[in-house]
């Protein structure tokens, strides 16, 4: 398959949005996300973990900036732009190009696949609750005058 090998596959009105759809593109199983942003992403079908055709079936969210799906099977969820697995970066689905012309979803050659890099993520500095002293306890008491 050439790069410029387009393969119309619906309307972009027949994608409901937060939901997938399967479809056999090039001879590919692929799965097509339409997010609330109207973003379109398309990835394989197969979860790598269990070599089932399912992802199509996921939940649909976002974490942050980062739109996913979560496998139907064990939840492991999948970044849509990239196919990175969120838990387990060294697990990556197939992404696709995709595009609308003139209403039409098509969907293009395989993405080359990502670098496999681990994602460093950013944690928050938990600060403890107050406490009164203990060297101090029980607090000593006025004496009225």
């Amino acid at each position: 398959m050439t790069g410029e090998t387009w393969q119309a596959v619906c309307d972009l009105d027949d994608l409901e949005v937060d939901r997938g759809v399967a479809a056999l593109v090039h001879g590919q199983a692929v799965a097509l996300f339409r997010t609330a942003r109207d973003d379109l992403f398309a990835i394989g079908n197969q979860d790598p973990f269990h070599r089932a055709s399912m992802l199509a079936r996921g939940i649909v969210g976002r974490k942050g900036r980062i739109d996913f799906v979560a496998s139907p099977l064990h939840r492991r969820s999948f970044d849509l732009a990239t196919g990175l697995c969120l838990e387990d970066p060294g697990v990556q689905v197939t992404t696709y190009d995709v595009r609308v012309t003139e209403g039409v979803v098509q969907v293009g050659a395989r993405r080359e696949r990502a670098p496999s890099v681990r994602r460093l993520r950013r944690t928050r500095k938990v600060v403890p609750p107050r406490r009164p002293e203990l060297s101090r306890w029980p607090p000593l008491l006025r004496r009225a005058r």
